[in-house]
Order: C-alpha cells, then sequence, then structure tokens
C-alpha cells in the first residue's frame, strides 16, 4: 500500500514521532491516522517498559515560580546520558512537570509511594481509591496541557521520543503561608 506524504506529514506532526516510524504505522495502520497513533503508542510503551531497568545518573532540577510569585516547585527528573539532559523535549518536559506539580499539588510520584495506612480497602471501593491515587500522585493525574492523558502516558510518550529511561526522582512544593514540615518548631 502507498502511503502519501501528506498523511506521514499530519502522522509526525501530531505524534513528534520519526518519518519512518510514521510512515511503517501507517502501512501497519493501512492508511487508519488514528490506528496508526495508537500504534504508535503502544509501541512507545513497549519501548518505555524495555527501558525501566536502566540507571538514570543524569538529569536536571528544574524549578517554577508561579505567576504572582505564591507557589514554587523544584523538580529532580532523571535520564540516562548528559546528552539527553540537555535535548529540548527533556527540557520541556521538565518544565511541564514542574507547572503540573504547581497548579495539581500533588503528594506523591506513585500510588507505591502512598503509605499503607492512607489508603483504607474496607471503607473505599475500588473507584474512590482510583479517584483518590489521581488527586495525590503525580503520575496517575490527568496531565495539564492534555486532560485526556495522564502524567505517565506523556512521561512514556517523551521515554519514547527520547529513546532513554527517564524518571521523575522527587519535588518539593512551597505554597506562602503553607507550613509542610508538620515537625518544624517555629
Amino acid at each position: 500500500m502507498q502511503i502519501g506524504k501528506d498523511k506521514i506529514k499530519e502522522l509526525r506532526a501530531r505524534t513528534d514521532a520519526g518519518i519512518m516510524d510514521c510512515k511503517h504505522a501507517l502501512k501497519q495502520a493501512r492508511g487508519n491516522l488514528e490506528q496508526a497513533i495508537n500504534f504508535l503508542v503502544q509501541k512507545g510503551k513497549a519501548m518505555a517498559s524495555r527501558k525501566t531497568g536502566r540507571l538514570t545518573k543524569q538529569g536536571l532540577i528544574e524549578s517554577y515560580v508561579h505567576l504572582g510569585n505564591k507557589i514554587g516547585v523544584l523538580v529532580e527528573i532523571n535520564c540516562e546520558t548528559d546528552f539527553v539532559a540537555r535535548n529540548s523535549k527533556f527540557k520541556e518536559f521538565a518544565r511541564d512537570i514542574a507547572m503540573q506539580i504547581a497548579a495539581s499539588a500533588p503528594l506523591f510520584i506513585k500510588g507505591e509511594d502512598v503509605p499503607s495506612g492512607e489508603i483504607d480497602e474496607q471503607k473505599m471501593g475500588k473507584q474512590q481509591i482510583e479517584e483518590y491515587l489521581k488527586r495525590v500522585c503525580l503520575l496517575e493525574q490527568p496531565f495539564i496541557k492534555d486532560p485526556k492523558i495522564s502524567v505517565n502516558d506523556y512521561l512514556i510518550s517523551v521515554i519514547a521520543k527520547v529513546g532513554e529511561h527517564i524518571v521523575i526522582k522527587r519535588f518539593t512544593r512551597f505554597q506562602l503561608g503553607e507550613e509542610k514540615d508538620k515537625g518544624k518548631k517555629e
């Protein structure tokens, strides 16, 4: 099947995937754009899962101060090489994550980070637990720039684009007048 340049350009514009990946995805989907996007997403997820065990000793610390200077965020995001840490896609991702944290105030990075006493499975139904995790876990939250996807989906797409394992290591969110450290003496 012959795939037109216009379709390849459109798929590339919508996904940021490489030209050959777009061409291959469109061939697999027999020219159907939505199926090709789905194919590329699945390919990205598979690539991300293969890279999970790799060491991430490079990266950057991104800061974000919201308008009015009342909310600030520091976030550490790691990758495998300093080459990727300097990459514009990686830097954009770090900036987006810092803004996400400022906007949505997560308490944890992922569900496994939530202390066992926080969720009472006897009192909470499955849907309540999922909603709670979406509220308090960064990776579970809808992405502020595209609420149709989660922050984890965004992370996977960036891993697919840069070709390295990426980890959101830790973050701190400051809000004026909010005392986060309850053990701190005045």
